[in-house]
C-alpha cells in the first residue's frame, strides 16, 4: 500500500486493454516513484522507456501489478521472486480453470510460488488498487480518485466501479480503494488489519460478496472496530436455507442470519445500499461521544417533522420527551403557537435567530441525547440565515447534532455551510433519522465490546469426558443421532435441566417404565429415521395410566409400520409430564454453519418454530452478557419479562442454560447440530422437554471449527514458588476487570510508572476492557492468582503480549503487585510467556523498558534479550529471538 517503486507486467500501448489503461492511470495519478512497464515488444509504453523481461528491470519493484495472460504468469512469477519483488497485484482471469501441470492449476502453482518466497498478492481477477495519497492508482479503473479519509474494500469489480462513479459525483474521496478479487492471499482481514492502524482512514467500508478466512476476519474487525467504524454491504442474503435440517434450529438459521450474528460480534454495522454506506460512515466518523439514544427534533415545518418520527418509530427508535421545564423556557422564545411537544415546531417563518434560541433551550434538557434540526424553505426564511444561526448556535455543544434542510436549489448553499463546519447534514428526513440510528446502533456495538460480563457461577464443573463417551458410543454403533435419553444426557452434563427420560424398547416396557416414573407422563416413538416426532404423531402428552400408554403405544406403532414402513422403530421414551401455567414454550440449540462454523440460536419455540421464525443468533463462546444480548434480540423477549398477571421468567437462568450450551458447543467438536425445543420458561427456571443432538466422527479442530478463538483452558498450570507458595496460572477472561482494578490499586506509584511510563491513577473502563477482553488469537495475558485462603482469587502478577497479525513480533508488558516482589514470579511469568509464543511460532519477543527500570532490565540480561538505546524516546528496546534455536 506505500510502495516506492511500480512494475507494471503486461504493460501496452494498445488502446483500450488492460495494460494500456492501467499505465495511463498510473502516470497520470501523480506517483512521484519510478514506474516500469514490462513489454517485450515495445521500447517505450506512454512516453515511459519500458524493459523486455521483469530481470531487465534496474531496479527491485516494490510492487508489481500483473496484466498479461494466464499461461504467462507462472513465468513472470518466477523472475519476480527470484528477483526480490514480496508484492504484487494480479488483475488476470480464469487462473483456477487452466492448468499448470498433472496436479496443479496455474493458480494453485502462483500460490506455492508466493508461499515460498513470502510474496504477498492481491487478486486475482480484480480490479487492482488505489492510494490517492501518495498518488498511486494502480488499477485498470474508468476514472481517478480523489484523497479523503474512507477506505473502501471490495470483493466486486463491478461495484468498484459503479462506487467510483457515485463517490465522484458527489465529491467524495478515498484514503485506500482497493479490490480483493477472489481473495487468494491478502484477503479481508489482512486488509483491515493494515487499515484499522493507518492514520490516514477514518473508517473503512467493505462490500463482501463470502468470507474465506473467518478467524483473520472477526480477529482484525474486532480489533480495528475499536479504533474506528466499519461498515458493510454483504451480498447474496437470501439463500435456499437447509432443506435437509435434521432439526429446527438448522432449518430456521439462514446463512444471512448467521453472518448478521459473526459481524456483531466483530463490531461491524451492516448498512444494505450504497448512499446508505457512504452517509453512515461521513456520520460515524464525524460523531461526537455518544451518551444516549434519545432524539430530540427543531423544526420549522409540522409535516416534515412528523415524517421523521415515524421513521425514527418505525426503525425502533426513541423520540425524548421535553422536560417540563423546556416547555417552560421554550414559551418564552418561542411563539404562542408552537407545539409544545418534541418534535419542537418552531413555525415556518422562523428566522436563524428563533432556531437559535430554541436550540439553546432544547440542549438543556437532560432526556435529549442527540439533536435533528430541519428546516422547509419559506418565500419569508433564507435557509442561508437560519444556517448560520444553527451553526454559530451548536459550536459549543457536546451533542450530536444533525441537520436536515429538505429540497435542493434553494437550500443547496445552505447544506455547503453544514459540510464546511463538520455537521452532518441530509437531503430527507428520513435520511437523517437512518443516520442517527447509524449511530445508536455503532455505539451498541462498542458498548457489547467493552462491556463487563457478570462471573459465571463457580461451582460449576462440566462433566466433559462423560458426555464425550455418549456421543462417541453412539458413533460406534455407526449412528449419527443420538437418541432422546443420550442427547438429554449429554446436557445434563453440563449441568442443563431436562425433563425426566426413559427408554423402553416395546410396547409393554414402555406401560412398566410408565408405572415407575409416575402418571401423568409423555409418550414418543424413539426411531433413527424420524427426526420431527410430532409431525407424524410420534407424541402424545398427559397419559393418566397404564392402559393408556399402552394403547397410544400400540396405534402409534401401526401408525409408523404403515405410514412409514422404511423407519426403523427402536421403541419408546417414557418422561414424566411436566405442566407449568404460564411457561413459554422456547427453542434453545446450534447448527454448524459452513463459514462461520457453530452458531447458537435461540427463539420462540413450540410446534409452530418455523411459522413463527422469532430468532435470534451468536457465536460462540457465549458469557452472560452476550445470553442476554442474544434473548433480547427477540420478540419474545417481552413477553419472558412478564406482563399483566404473568411473572416474568427466571432470566438468569435461561442466560445460564445459554452459556453452558456455549461451552458443549466449545469442548465438543463431535456436536453438528441440536436442539432442546421445547424448553420451558418460567419465574422458577427453565426445562428441556425434548433434545436432539446430531454427531459427527470428523472432528476438527478448534483453530478451524470456531470462528472465535475460545478461552483457552488447556493453559491454566500450576505454579509453584521456590518459598513454597502456590499459585493458578490462567489466560486472563473479560470476567477478570474487578480484580484487575483491584490488583492495579496494590502498585507504588514507581511500578505504575515503569509499566505505563507516566502517571495513571486509574485505567478507564474502555482501556481496561482492552486489557481483559482480549482475542486469543493474536493477544495473551496470563494472570499468577492466589488458588485458595484469605486471598482466594487475588492476582498478584499479569504479563500480557500483543502479537502482531503475521505472528512475527510480541510486545510484551508484565507488572507483578509492589508488596511481593522479590520472590521471582516476574521471572516465572515471563518465562511462560516466553514458552508460549514460541510455541505459537512467533519470531521475536520485544519490550520496552525505561532507563531507571533497573530491576527488568537485569532480568531481561539474565533471560538472553539484547537491549538497544533509543535517544528519542528515552527507552532501552530489548529484544529476545524465539525460533533460533527451535530445532
Amino acid at each position: 500500500f506505500k510502495p516506492k517503486s511500480v512494475a507494471v507486467i503486461g504493460a501496452s500501448n494498445r488502446p483500450h486493454s488492460v495494460g494500456h489503461v492501467l499505465m495511463k492511470n498510473l502516470l497520470a495519478g501523480g506517483f512521484d516513484g519510478p514506474i516500469m512497464p514490462v513489454n517485450p515488444r515495445s521500447q517505450s509504453i506512454g512516453g515511459v522507456l519500458a524493459y523486455p523481461d521483469v530481470n531487465s528491470l534496474p531496479v527491485v519493484p516494490e510492487l508489481a501489478v500483473i496484466c498479461v495472460p494466464p499461461k504467462a504468469i507462472i513465468p513472470v512469477m518466477e523472475c519476480l521472486a527470484e528477483k526480490g519483488c514480496l508484492a504484487a497485484i494480479v488483475l488476470t482471469a480464469g487462473l483456477g480453470s487452466e492448468q499448470f501441470d498433472d496436479k496443479r492449476t496455474i493458480k494453485q502453482a502462483m500460490l506455492d510460488i508466493a508461499a515460498e518466497k513470502k510474496m504477498r498478492l492481491l487478486g486475482p481477477n480484480c480490479l487492482g488498487l488505489m492510494v490517492p495519497g501518495i498518488g498511486l492508482n494502480a488499477s485498470f479503473s474508468h476514472q481517478n480518485i480523489g484523497s479523503g479519509k474512507i477506505a473502501f474494500v471490495s470483493q466486486s469489480g463491478a461495484l468498484c466501479t459503479a462506487v467510483l462513479d457515485w463517490a465522484s459525483a458527489r465529491d467524495i474521496g478515498f484514503s485506500h480503494f482497493i479490490s480483493l478479487g477472489e481473495c487468494d492471499d491478502v484477503d479481508f482481514g489482512d486488509v483491515i488489519d493494515y487499515l484499522g492502524s493507518d492514520p490516514d482512514t477514518r473508517a473503512i467500508m467493505l462490500y463482501i460478496e463470502s468470507i474465506h478466512e473467518r478467524r483473520s476476519f472477526i480477529s482484525a474487525a474486532r480489533a480495528a472496530s475499536r479504533n474506528k467504524p466499519i461498515l458493510c454491504i454483504k451480498s447474496g442474503r437470501f439463500a435456499e436455507g437447509a432443506a435437509a435440517a435434521a432439526s429446527h434450529t438448522g432449518a430456521l438459521a439462514g446463512a444471512d442470519d448467521v453472518f448478521d450474528a459473526a459481524i456483531k460480534r466483530a463490531g461491524v454495522l451492516r448498512v444494505y445500499t450504497v448512499s446508505e454506506m457512504f452517509s453512515a460512515a461521513e456520520t460515524l466518523s464525524r460523531m461526537r461521544p455518544f451518551r444516549g439514544d434519545k432524539l430530540g427534533i427543531v423544526t420549522n415545518g409540522g409535516g416534515i417533522g412528523v415524517l421523521a418520527v415515524d421513521a425514527l418509530i418505525e426503525r425502533q427508535g426513541r423520540l425524548a420527551h421535553l422536560d417540563d421545564a423546556t416547555v417552560t423556557a421554550l414559551d418564552k422564545v418561542l411563539p404562542a403557537t408552537w407545539s409544545h411537544a418534541n418534535p419542537v415546531d418552531i413555525i415556518g417563518d422562523a428566522p436563524g435567530e428563533r432556531y437559535a434560541k430554541a436550540i439553546e433551550t432544547v440542549l438543556t434538557d437532560s432526556n435529549i441525547d442527540s439533536l435533528l434540526v430541519m428546516h422547509a424553505p419559506t418565500a419569508i426564511t433564507d435557509p442561508v440565515e437560519v444556517a448560520r444561526g444553527v451553526i454559530d448556535q451548536i459550536k459549543g455543544t457536546k451533542k450530536n447534532i444533525l441537520t436536515n434542510w429538505v429540497g435542493e436549489a434553494t437550500v443547496a448553499e445552505a447544506r455547503n455551510m453544514f459540510y464546511a463546519a463538520g455537521i452532518p447534514t441530509y437531503r430527507t428526513p428520513e435520511n437523517a433519522v437512518a443516520a442517527f440510528q447509524h449511530m445508536v446502533n455503532y455505539r451498541k456495538l462498542q458498548d457489547l465490546l467493552m462491556e463487563t460480563p457478570p462471573s459465571v457461577p463457580r461451582d460449576y464443573t462440566p462433566q466433559i469426558d462423560k458426555a464425550r463417551n455418549i456421543i462417541h458410543s453412539a458413533i460406534h454403533a455407526g449412528r449419527d443421532m443420538l437418541t432422546e435419553p443420550e442427547a438429554k444426557a449429554v446436557l445434563e452434563c453440563y449441568g442443563i435441566n431436562t425433563v425426566k427420560t426413559i427408554a423402553a424398547s416395546d410396547v409393554e416396557e414402555a406401560v412398566r417404565t410408565a408405572d415407575d416414573i409416575g402418571y401423568p407422563v409423555a409418550l414418543k416413538i424413539l426411531s433413527d429415521d424420524i427426526s420431527h416426532k410430532s409431525d407424524v404423531g410420534g407424541v402424545v402428552l398427559n397419559l393418566e395410566s397404564s392402559e393408556e400408554v399402552r394403547a397410544a403405544a400400540s396405534k402409534m406403532q401401526r401408525t409408523i409400520e404403515q405410514k412409514f414402513p422404511n423407519a426403523r422403530l427402536r421403541g419408546f421414551t417414557i418422561q414424566e409430564m411436566i405442566t407449568r401455567a404460564g411457561a413459554r414454550e422456547l427453542i434453545v440449540g446450534m447448527t454448524t454453519d459452513p463459514i462461520f462454523g457453530p452458531v447458537i440460536l435461540f427463539g420462540h419455540g413450540g410446534v409452530e418454530v418455523e411459522v413463527v421464525r422469532d430468532r435470534a443468533m451468536a457465536l460462540p463462546p457465549l458469557n452472560m452478557k452476550l445470553a442476554r444480548e442474544l434473548v433480547e434480540g427477540t420478540r419474545i423477549y417481552k413477553l419472558l419479562k412478564g406482563y399483566r398477571d404473568v411473572p416474568p421468567v427466571n432470566l438468569e437462568d435461561l442466560y445460564m442454560t445459554l452459556v453452558r450450551l456455549s461451552q458443549l458447543v466449545v469442548h465438543l467438536g463431535e456436536v453438528v447440530e441440536l436442539d432442546m425445543n421445547p424448553l420451558l420458561a418460567d419465574q422458577h427456571g427453565v426445562i428441556a422437554l425434548d433434545a436432539r443432538i446430531k454427531v459427527t466422527p470428523k472432528v476438527v479442530s478448534d483453530d478451524k471449527r470456531l470462528a472465535i478463538h475460545p478461552y483457552p483452558r488447556h493453559l491454566k498450570q500450576e505454579l509453584v514458588m521456590d518459598d513454597g507458595t502456590t499459585y493458578l496460572l490462567r489466560p486472563i477472561k473479560p470476567e477478570d476487570e474487578p480484580a484487575h482494578y483491584e490488583f492495579m490499586s496494590k502498585l507504588t506509584p514507581e511500578d505504575i510508572h515503569f509499566r505505563f511510563f507516566g502517571s495513571v491513577r486509574e485505567l478507564p473502563h474502555s482501556e481496561m476492557a482492552r486489557q481483559t477482553q482480549l482475542d486469543y488469537d493474536r493477544d495473551m495475558a496470563f494472570l499468577a492468582v492466589v488458588p485458595d485462603g484469605p486471598e482466594q482469587g487475588q492476582i498478584h502478577g499479569i504479563v500480557q503480549v500483543v502479537i502482531d497479525p503475521n505472528n512475527e513480533h510480541a510486545e510484551y508488558a508484565i507488572m507483578v503487585r509492589s508488596d511481593i516482589k522479590g520472590r521471582g514470579l516476574g521471572r516465572v511469568l515471563m518465562e511462560q510467556m516466553i514458552a508460549y509464543c514460541r510455541r505459537k511460532g512467533t519470531e521475536t519477543f520485544i519490550g520496552q523498558v525505561l532507563p531507571s527500570n533497573r530491576r527488568m532490565l537485569t532480568l531481561c540480561e539474565k533471560l538472553g534479550f539484547s537491549r538497544k538505546y533509543i535517544a528519542d524516546e528515552d527507552v532501552f528496546e530489548v529484544t529476545l529471538p524465539l525460533q533460533r534455536d527451535a530445532h
